[in-house]
């Protein structure tokens, strides 16, 4: 059974501009999408959700555009972790706090805080995160312990207490991992979509279970 999808939401972008859009209504069409896949995942009994929504590559996109993502995180980070709660679902947010704002690092602390004794589907959020950039802080720590190894650098990846990824899905025709849950992935499946994320739907978590159920997964064996 597939136990952890990670998905690159990629086009949103591409789609707006694609319906004659602004940029931003691309991001509040995402996030629609982002309700939908979650309510399919619960109910086809997946464990984890992982979202690739903001990478720290991201910080050099147009001025306009960085500051609607702040600010939608801030005015609906919270409200959506309300709503997973009212559903037993739990939230966690992956990423550095470097340069974001207080009051956003502060809203993503309580967003987890409502959620945090929930035990449905947990809905990961990978923002201002670079995949190459979690290993170099856990193993930064690891060293301060006196060991790097694999088993210390797992113990201090963000929110360690995620499992490793089964597959990785990347929406918008790109076939490229950008940075995603290095670790974490480093044996998942992979599966590109030429949908743009804000077209995706609920339905789509049904034939991707079907994908991965066709393939085999041997660890290297």
């Amino acid at each position: 059974m597939l136990q952890h999808l990670g998905i690159i939401a990629d086009g949103n972008r591409r789609w707006a501009k694609a319906q004659g859009l602004p940029t931003i209504e691309g991001h509040k069409k995402g996030l629609e999408a982002i309700k939908k896949l979650v309510g399919a995942a619960s109910q086809a009994g997946i464990k984890y959700i992982t979202f690739y929504v903001f990478s720290t590559e991201n910080w050099g996109r147009s001025t306009d555009e960085v500051s609607y993502i702040m600010k939608l995180a801030e005015t609906r980070i919270l409200k959506y972790a309300k709503e997973l709660a009212e559903h037993n679902a739990r939230m966690i947010i992956l990423g550095s706090k470097n340069r974001i704002s207080p009051k956003l690092a502060s809203t993503i602390e309580q967003a987890e805080k409502v959620t945090e004794k929930c035990t449905g589907i947990t809905v990961c959020f990978c923002f201002n995160y670079g995949g190459e950039q979690e290993i170099a802080d856990a193993a930064t720590i690891a060293a301060k312990e006196g060991e790097i190894t694999p088993e210390t650098i797992r113990k201090h990846l963000y929110h360690p207490e995620v499992p490793n990824i089964d597959m990785v899905v990347r929406t918008s025709g790109e076939e490229r991992i950008s940075g995603f849950m290095l670790w974490r992935a480093a044996y998942a499946e992979f599966l590109f979509v030429k949908k743009y994320f804000p077209e995706m739907e609920g339905e789509d978590i049904k034939e991707i279970l079907e994908i991965y159920e066709k393939r085999n997964r041997r660890f290297g064996k």
